[in-house]
């Protein structure tokens, strides 16, 4: 029984749980872009230029006249680097005409004619005056070869790969061409600069009257930004700011455009568009395409943050500092992306970390207020850079106390002053050490011969035997006992036999009675010893004169 009650509570939960999970696969799938009828397009963020959406854009396409989008901004740069002024009066010359047909686009500009430059831009952009683009390129570079020569050059510096331009206006030729993609960069940059942007924002523009026309009335020809559009009505977008038509039988319809809500711009191309009958009506598939990218990204994407300031980004080493001497750095400020509200993959996201101790070979050392930037993060996704922030403490780093004096003793002994000054030291103890060694060697062997002429002196001071003297002659030698000759008597000629004063000579010794010899001490050397021996001498044998018999 108790089977049989679990079972039901177990289908149950497994209904609930996939009743559950169908939002969930629902939520990760990504949003579906809708269906495009023109030959290519592209929608891009304006901030990062990521594609959000793309449809052949890199197949090669005319432009027609969306080209006076890249002759007009190189005008308004002209300007911003002080070459051209916007209130620059231009007459128009004879190559006004240059290239020109019969049917294409114009404001009616004559030879001759003269307005100012600011005016000569708005012909071009609103009113798509194909002999305006040639009077503002002569005017800027002189020439409109040159001045074509920089478009190209322009496009090139923009990263543009698979564009080309032969003409300031793009009326058709076959080496005159761009992509989606490439015309995508273009727009961006220009939509980015405050003058274009309000040029080819405006609805509509009055040109002042000139030498040789009265007042001119120019209306926007983008139909999104227009409600009154006379050419192409109906299609009045209210989140459409700025943008630029375009049209030739090779080239089809064309619209470069930029649209913003909630603060996400995007920029948008679409290149070869078609015009079809629609209930009695003509449907041009540029702003119906462009209108439907518009929608889906703001409706399936938004503004999200990728990293917050919270968030714990990166460790760093810092010298002298407490807890182990590492402290976390976090984003001083968040970054965010436009990125779908499902389906995304946050794993996606690279970060490339950039520390500027590592990078210019320094060390970082405690204290740190918090705070302290020491790096910069950069998020990107698709190898895009979606946005970047700096990288700072995410609190105090302390100085570790012990650290900090080892490191001044440290310090103090790898200083090369100090380094001499103690191998300094260090000789002179080793001097005093060898000195007082070698001294005590000395002292001991200088008071082993002390002890050494102590020895000899006591032994010269034992008694000696007595003297032999010489029976042969006057000069006999005196002989110790030892046989040998009495130096200090060779020396000073003690010994010889003398006779006495007032007697005769000395008689010989007894026959037959042995010769006894006597010890005597050594005589002390020098003066004194000469001295004492002749006193001893005297006192033995009575004085002066001898003793009597």
């Amino acid at each position: 029984m108790k089977n049989i009650k679990i079972l039901p509570l177990i289908l149950i939960t497994a209904l609930l749980l996939a009743v559950g999970a169908v939002p969930a696969l629902a939520a990760s799938e990504a949003p579906q872009p809708p269906e495009i009828a023109s030959a290519a397009a592209i929608i891009a963020d304006m901030d990062t230029g990521r594609v959000l959406y793309e449809l052949n854009a890199d197949a090669q396409r005319y432009p027609a006249s969306l080209t006076k989008v890249m002759t007009v901004l190189l005008a308004v740069e002209a300007v911003e680097r002080g070459e051209a002024s916007l209130a620059d009066q231009v007459t128009a010359g004879q190559e006004a005409l240059e290239g020109m047909v019969a049917d294409g686009s114009t404001a009616g500009i004559q030879p001759g004619e003269t307005m100012s430059l600011a005016d000569l831009m708005y012909c071009a952009m609103l009113g798509s005056a194909n002999e305006a683009c040639n009077i503002i390129a002569v005017h800027i570079s002189g020439s409109i070869e040159s001045f074509v020569a920089a478009m190209n050059r322009r496009a090139g510096e923009l990263g543009c790969t698979a564009t080309h331009f032969v003409n300031t206006h793009g009326l058709p030729d076959p080496e005159h061409y761009t992509t989606a993609r490439d015309f995508a960069v273009i727009c961006r940059a220009a939509m980015s600069n405050d003058t274009f942007f309000d040029m080819a924002g405006t609805v509509s523009y009055t040109v002042p009257a000139t030498n040789l026309s009265g007042e001119r009335q120019l209306s926007n020809t983008n139909g999104l930004i227009n409600p009154d559009s006379k050419i192409y009505p109906g299609y009045y977008y209210e989140n459409a700011r700025a943008g630029k038509t375009g049209h030739t039988n090779d080239a089809g319809y064309c619209l470069a455009s930029m649209a913003e809500r909630d603060g996400v711009g995007l920029a948008c191309v679409v290149l070869g568009g078609t015009a079809a009958q629609v209930n009695g009506a003509t449907s041009y598939t540029n702003f119906t395409d462009s209108r439907a990218l518009y929608e889906w990204v703001f409706n399936n994407f938004s503004m999200q943050e990728v990293l917050g300031t919270t968030e714990l980004v990166t460790g760093v080493t810092v010298r002298l500092a407490e807890d182990g001497g590492e402290t976390m750095l976090r984003a001083g400020s968040a970054i965010s992306a436009l990125l779908p509200n499902s389906g995304f993959d946050s794993s996606q996201l690279e970060r490339d970390i950039l520390i500027y101790s590592e990078r210019d070979g320094e060390t970082l050392t405690a204290p740190l207020a918090a705070g302290t930037v020491l790096g910069e993060v950069t998020v990107s996704l698709d190898g895009v850079e979606l946005g970047s922030s700096s990288l700072v403490t995410s609190g105090t780093v302390d100085l570790a106390r012990t650290e900090y004096m080892k490191a001044e003793i440290a310090s103090f002994f790898t200083n090369i002053w100090v380094d001499v000054i103690l191998l300094a030291l260090a000789a002179a103890v080793a001097l005093y050490i060898f000195s007082v060694v070698r001294y005590r060697k000395l002292h001991k062997r200088h008071l082993a011969e002390v002890e050494a002429a102590k020895a000899r002196a006591a032994r010269s001071a034992e008694p000696a035997e007595p003297a032999v003297t010489s029976s042969t002659g006057s000069r006999a030698a005196v002989w110790r006992d030892t046989g040998e000759m009495d130096k200090t008597t060779v020396l000073t000629g003690v010994g010889r036999s003398a006779p006495a004063r007032g007697s005769g000579p000395t008689p010989p010794p007894p026959q037959g009675a042995p010769e006894r010899p006597q010890r005597q001490s050594a005589p002390p050397s020098g003066d004194k010893a000469r001295r004492d021996y002749f006193e001893e001498f005297f006192r033995k044998n009575g004085g002066q004169g001898g003793e009597k018999p």
